[in-house]
């Protein structure tokens, strides 16, 4: 489909008729290019309603376009203005612009009324606006005497304004003798009027300087209105002035201070109208008296208020709608409510309209012979009155034109020829304004022309919608078509959108739609085209965005912004926050991808946005950065309600700095008793600012808040004022009271002291009470100072008494303590416990009975039992040595008791005794037991002297602990060979009495391990173990060398060499020409099992060795690197776990080697092989 500069094909009612017209005219509004014949265009006129600065020259702009360039002539209230006449007036060269230069001479007043401009050239004439012009005014107060206002606290108040008309109309204000505004409130404010509304007065509304300005925004002044003065006072100061200087008539309002209902301020009654014009803000306002203050609400009776075009000002006082249409009219109401009552106020809005357009005319471009339409479509409230003039003048009394015709709100033109060329005006008016539009009709006879720069080259991004232009001019109107390519069909509309004014959209351009397209016009008059260029680029992307930061006050943070785009693009990194530029400050560094904030301040949080722009597109990315610390102190600490023992503290709470606080600690200080140290006083949540604190007599108060946030405690808060509670009696007694005596005669009772903030007052002491529990005595006290402990002397050994501590100050006393029991000293237990009885349990424990001592005995706490026990020994030995006693000692009323860890078969003694606080008693008899055999200690030491080739000699030391008497020594023995095999077990028995024994009819050059230990009756003791080796036969290891010397052997071995070379040869020949020699084809094929892992189905292990078995030998060879050949079927023997020559025995038969896995059996070392080398092992030697 090719594109016409025609209406698309569609399916349209009847209905739609009128929208085809509108299009049509759309589509011919073209701009003439400036080198054709066209008629005048007001191009720019000054607005309407135009005020200006009487102290400046008028300037009344007028400027228009034309070919023929037009002339311009002007109309003042209505009739031709000469300017030649007045030598202020000219007119700029080239231009219609009017410059009254009043600055020298003359007075803007006379030059005040309604130009109109005229453009004019042999196509038509075009006319401006009707521009009325007024100078601006800023006219003074007018004098006059305000009486000062006198009024009762709790009155409302209206403080007039009543600023004077200006031109335009001031902006008011109140403000007092230092220009400082005065504050507004919900209670007090201004209204739209300028007054100053006060729904109530307090006494700190007493001022003498309410001052109203006026500021004339156009000429820069402001007006000053005289202050006027306002006293409140209370009613008893009220009438005690009335009476001694006012008369009643000059006391200003009668209403009671009393708390009322809302009444309204303004407006007045229940029901008022307001009218709005479409497109202004409709303000409605109510503002009420009352006390408590009134707070307002506002309804829409038949509707609801529009969300987003709806605001609330002054405290909600003003409503305010923006952008008015006919579809707010109604009935609003407004209500005033507070505690005692409300009130409604019904404003009836009726929006009027000044004429707005629906369809303006737009210049029509035509052919000779071709038709057109120009539409001059109005609407308002109420409906406008639509006239049209030509070239200026009324089209009534215009010359007639028979190509045109008038159908109201439309001129229909039909075979226009070049005569028809003109200027029309459409005026649409009703009584709140009027609109004008100058359209013109240009009959050309034009070929096409392409506007838009050759070879234009666009950039576009991938993904978006690519704009070609294709301006042109042409008359008749040009279709135009596009081409993508040299030899490309005409581009359809099924992919592409081809606008009316020959633009050429693609909605969605990717890679392959880069290349060269062609515009091409064409009328009956000829043909015109032109290429443009596009390429396709990649889109900017942020690929690594900054993420939300929560950061302590003076850390670090850094933001990352990783970014990607298009090769052929350079972008730009900018940091933005909160949307502005960064602070200008060295904390603020930024390299490729980071921006980085170094101690960070409160300043700091905000929003910061990465931004990559390229010449064609742009991509951003934002993170919050929140600052947090731990609070800051909170202040102003005062003490209220100051009771004996509470106070109310209330504080105002630091900056939370970004993260709420959790809860306040309160601590306080006691100046009298304890200065300088704060203690703890109490908590409450963090949404409190009060807490009520209980308080001790007699102290000196001091308080301070922290406040807790998730960071941390903040600072403490100053102190707050001092607060000495009253005195009073003590509350409590001391505590941990006790009575112990350290002497038989005598009890010491202490106690822990009342502190200083405890005593309640002054004075201080103690009041401490005893006597016998047991008996009948009446309680003795005595009264001492402020201490900690007194001592009863002349008191019997340990009895018991009741005993009481209690406080007292100059006040009085505390309340009656409860009494404690203690005892006068104890003295040593008098009596040994009797009946002392042990049972052997076995060689190593014995138990032993007693019986209990008689509790008066004991005169004391008993603590328990205590058994000494010890080895006796005979004379000879405890003369020459200190017999070692050991203690057992068992708490409490326990009569019996195991003794562990006795030696076998030795003779014990014991005692017992009975302990008290104060120490031992007397011994029991000492009672004698034995204990029994057990088995000996392993002998003390073993050795293996005088090897020979066939018998071994033992020595050893008895055991240090026989534990009875030894009865034999039992000595076994096996042979190990060369595979670390064990050969049979021999068992010997040894006389006690021996301390040496010689082996014979040992086998040569062999190894044997041997276990020795003793026996007593009981059983045998633990072992000890050696090893030794026989010593080698001589004419046998000459055999065995000799063997190596054979001349069978020496053959042997150089055949299997010759072999082993000839097969090395070939595989290096196989290896050169690039094949694979078949031990290594199988290898490739099955992997060795011996080096495999192992399995994790069947459970199967590979073989373990250590790294240089896993490595593939070289040549083909399957010889290991240490010369030794694998034997693949061997006995479980402990060779199989060693390392060959590396494995070994300790003396005390130990097998000494690495564990590896591995079964490779190697020749042992030295001597310690009997078997002779085999030929496979001479082999490996040999290669």
């Amino acid at each position: 489909m090719q594109l016409k500069i025609m209406l698309k094909k569609k399916h349209l009612s009847a209905g739609r008729v009128p929208l085809i017209l509108f299009l049509c005219q759309m589509i011919s509004a073209l701009d003439v290019p400036l080198d054709l014949v066209q008629p005048p265009t007001i191009t720019q006129q000054s607005p309407k309603d135009y005020i200006i600065d009487p102290r400046e020259n008028i300037v009344i702009q007028c400027e228009a376009k034309g070919k023929p360039p037009p002339s311009f002539s002007w109309t003042r209230n209505g009739t031709h203005f000469d300017i030649d006449k007045d030598p202020l007036v000219t007119m700029k060269p080239g231009s219609g612009t009017l410059v009254i230069n009043i600055m020298s001479e003359g007075k803007a007043e006379s030059y005040e009324g309604v130009y109109q401009c005229t453009a004019r050239n042999e196509r038509g004439a075009a006319v401006s606006n009707n521009i009325v012009v007024r100078p601006s005014r800023s006219p003074l107060w007018t004098k006059e005497r305000l009486e000062p206002i006198i009024l009762r606290n709790g009155q409302s108040l209206v403080l007039p304004c009543r600023p004077p008309i200006g031109l335009p109309p001031a902006i008011i204000f109140w403000m007092d003798n230092s220009f400082q505004r005065l504050p507004q409130s919900e209670r007090v404010s201004q209204g739209l009027n300028g007054d100053l509304y006060f729904s109530n007065v307090l006494p700190e509304d007493t001022r003498e300087d309410y001052i109203c300005y006026a500021r004339f925004n156009h000429t820069q002044t402001i007006q000053q209105k005289q202050p006027i003065s306002l006293k409140v006072i209370s009613v008893d100061e009220l009438n005690d002035t009335i009476a001694a200087n006012l008369s009643d008539t000059e006391f200003y309002g009668a209403k009671s201070s009393k708390e009322r209902p809302p009444t309204f301020l303004t407006p007045e009654g229940n029901e008022s109208h307001k009218e709005e014009l479409r497109g202004n803000v409709l303000s409605l306002e109510c503002i009420a008296e009352g006390l408590p203050t009134p707070i307002i609400y506002w309804i829409k009776e038949d509707g609801t208020l529009p969300a987003n075009r709806t605001f609330y000002r002054n405290f909600r006082k003003t409503l305010q709608i923006v952008h008015v249409s006919e579809a707010d009219s109604g009935s609003y109401q407004c209500i005033a409510k507070n505690a005692l009552g409300a009130v409604h106020h019904t404003i009836s809005v009726t929006v009027k309209a000044a004429p707005y357009w629906i369809v303006a005319p737009q210049n029509l471009v035509l052919s000779p012979g071709e038709n057109g339409t120009l539409i001059c479509r109005a609407n308002g409230n109420p409906k406008p009155r639509i006239s049209w003039l030509t070239n200026g003048v009324p089209i009534e009394i215009a010359l007639d034109d028979p190509s045109r015709k008038i159908d109201g709100d439309t001129i229909i033109f039909s075979n226009v020829q070049e005569s028809s060329s003109a200027v029309y005006q459409c005026n649409a008016s009703n009584k709140y304004g009027y609109l004008l539009a100058n359209a013109f009709v240009n009959v050309l006879a034009e070929p096409p022309r392409i506007l838009t720069s050759a070879n234009t080259l666009y950039q576009v991004i991938s993904n978006r919608p690519a704009l070609l232009d294709c301006a042109f001019f042409g008359s008749p109107m040009p279709t135009i078509e596009w081409f993508k390519g040299t030899k490309g069909s005409a581009l359809h509309e099924d992919i592409y959108v081809l606008h009316d004014n020959g633009t050429l959209e693609i909605p969605v351009a990717q890679k392959d739609s880069t290349g060269t397209y062609t515009c091409v016009a064409r009328n009956k008059l000829g043909m015109a085209k032109n290429e443009v260029h596009l390429e396709i680029k990649d889109p900017t992307r942020i690929i690594k965005q900054p993420e939300y930061a929560v950061v302590q006050r003076g850390s670090k943070v850094s933001f990352e912004c990783k970014v990607k785009h298009d090769h052929t693009l350079i972008p730009t990194i900018m940091w933005l926050k909160d949307n502005g530029e960064l602070p200008n400050d060295e904390r603020f560094s930024t390299d490729k991808d980071h921006l980085v904030v170094s101690d960070v301040k409160d300043d700091d949080g905000g929003t910061y946005t990465c931004t990559a722009n390229t010449t064609l597109d742009s991509a951003s990315a934002s993170a919050v950065l929140r600052v947090v610390d731990v609070p800051n102190p909170p202040f102003d600490l005062e003490l209220t309600n100051q009771l004996d023992k509470s106070v109310q503290l209330t504080w105002t709470p630091g900056d939370d700095n970004n993260s709420p606080i959790t809860k306040f600690i309160i601590e306080y200080e006691d100046a009298m008793h304890e200065a300088g140290l704060w203690r703890h006083q109490a908590e409450v949540s963090g949404t409190q600012t009060t807490a009520q604190l209980k308080l001790s007599p007699y102290v000196n108060y001091s308080f301070r808040v922290m406040a807790e946030n998730s960071i941390g405690r903040s600072m403490p808060s100053e102190a707050s004022e001092q607060y000495l509670t009253k005195a009073a009696e003590p509350d409590q007694n001391p505590t941990a009271v006790e009575g112990l005596g350290t002497e038989p005669d005598n009890l010491v009772i202490t106690w822990k002291p009342l502190n200083g903030f405890q005593s309640n007052g002054p004075g201080l002491q103690y009041k401490v009470s005893w006597r016998q529990k047991d008996g009948d005595d009446e309680w003795t006290s005595v009264v001492v100072a402020n201490v900690s402990k007194y001592i009863v002397s002349g008191t019997p050994t340990f009895v018991p008494y009741l005993i009481k501590v209690q406080a007292l100050n100059d006040v009085g006393f505390a309340p009656e303590p409860a009494a404690v029991m203690g005892h006068s000293g104890e003295d040593l237990p008098m009596v040994a416990p009797g009946n002392v009885r042990v049972n052997v349990v076995n060689s190593t424990l014995a138990e032993v009975h007693w019986d209990p001592v008689p509790l008066k005995s004991v005169r004391g706490h008993l603590q328990g039992y205590r058994i000494y026990y010890w080895k006796a020994q005979s004379s000879s030995k405890r003369n020459r040595r200190h017999i070692e006693k050991k203690i057992l000692t068992f708490q409490g009323t326990k009569t019996h008791g195991m003794l562990p860890g006795l030696q076998p078969y030795s003779h014990y003694a014991l005692n017992v005794r009975v302990v008290n606080g104060k120490g031992e008693g007397p011994a029991s008899t000492d009672r004698g037991f034995h204990t029994p055999e057990g088995v000996p200690s392993a002998p003390s030491s073993l050795k293996i002297v005088n090897p020979t080739l066939d018998s071994l000699t033992l020595e050893w030391d008895p055991p240090s602990h026989p534990n009875g008497i030894l009865t034999e020594y039992i000595l076994k023995y096996q042979p190990i060979n060369s595979t670390h095999e064990l050969g049979p077990l021999v068992d010997l028995k040894i006389p006690a009495n021996k301390t040496r024994w010689t082996l014979k009819n040992l086998n040569f050059s062999t190894r044997y391990k041997f276990y020795f230990y003793a026996q007593t009756s009981v059983g045998s003791g633990s072992q000890i173990t050696e090893e030794a080796i026989t010593t080698v036969d001589e004419a046998m290891a000459s055999r065995q060398v000799d063997i190596a010397t054979q001349g069978w052997f020496i053959g042997l071995m150089c055949a299997v060499a010759l072999l082993i070379l000839i097969l090395l040869i070939v595989c290096f020949i196989r290896r050169n020409k690039g094949g694979k020699y078949p031990v290594k084809e199988k290898e490739d094929a099955h992997a060795d099992p011996e080096i495999q892992p192992m399995k994790e189905d069947d459970g199967t292990f590979g073989e373990y060795s250590d790294a240089e078995d896993h490595k593939p030998l070289k040549k083909g060879s399957r010889t290991p690197s240490d010369r030794t050949v694998k034997k693949e079927d061997s006995d479980d023997s402990l060779v199989d776990y060693g390392e060959g020559v590396n494995g070994q025995f300790n003396e005390d038969g130990s097998f000494i080697g690495q564990y590896s896995g591995k079964k490779d059996k190697e020749p042992a070392e030295g001597n310690e092989s009997s078997e002779a080398p085999s030929p496979v092992n001479a082999m490996n030697s040999f290669v």
